[in-house]
C-alpha cells in the first residue's frame, strides 16, 4: 500500500490504473521484478482470492508477461507466486515475482 501511495520509493517500471511493477530490492537474477494489484480488495494471498478477483489475478499475469518482454526476457523468465508461510510469503499484498535474465534451474528451492 505504502509503495502504490509513493510514500515508500521503488523503481518503478509499468503502472496503469490496476497495477504497479517495480524492481525487487533484493534481485534473484538480472532481472527481478514484483507486480502489485493496486487495489488489494481483500486479496493479500492467492488462497484468499475468489470469483470476483479473477479479473484482476488475470491482468496481473498479462501485466507480467507484458513487463517482462519489455525488459528483454523474451527467451523466457519465471513467475513465483509465495503463498502463506509455508510458501515464504513475507509481504501480505499479493504480489507476483518475475525472474529472469539467466538460466534458471528447477526445483526451485
Amino acid at each position: 500500500d505504502k509503495i502504490i501511495s509513493k510514500e515508500i520509493p521503488a523503481d518503478v517500471i509499468y503502472e496503469d490504473d490496476k497495477c504497479l511493477a517495480f524492481r525487487d530490492i533484493a534481485p534473484q537474477a538480472p532481472t527481478h521484478f514484483l507486480v502489485i494489484p493496486k487495489d488489494r480488495a481483500g486479496l493479500t494471498r492467492l488462497s484468499k482470492a475468489h470469483e470476483g478477483h479473477k479479473e484482476i489475478l488475470g491482468h496481473l499475469l498479462y501485466t507480467a508477461q507484458k513487463v517482462a518482454k519489455d525488459e528483454g526476457l523474451g527467451e523466457g523468465f519465471r513467475v513465483a507466486i509465495n503463498d502463506g508461510p509455508g510458501g515464504c510469503q513475507s509481504v501480505y499484498h499479493l504480489h507476483l515475482h518475475v525472474i529472469g535474465g539467466r538460466q534458471l534451474t528447477w526445483p526451485p528451492g
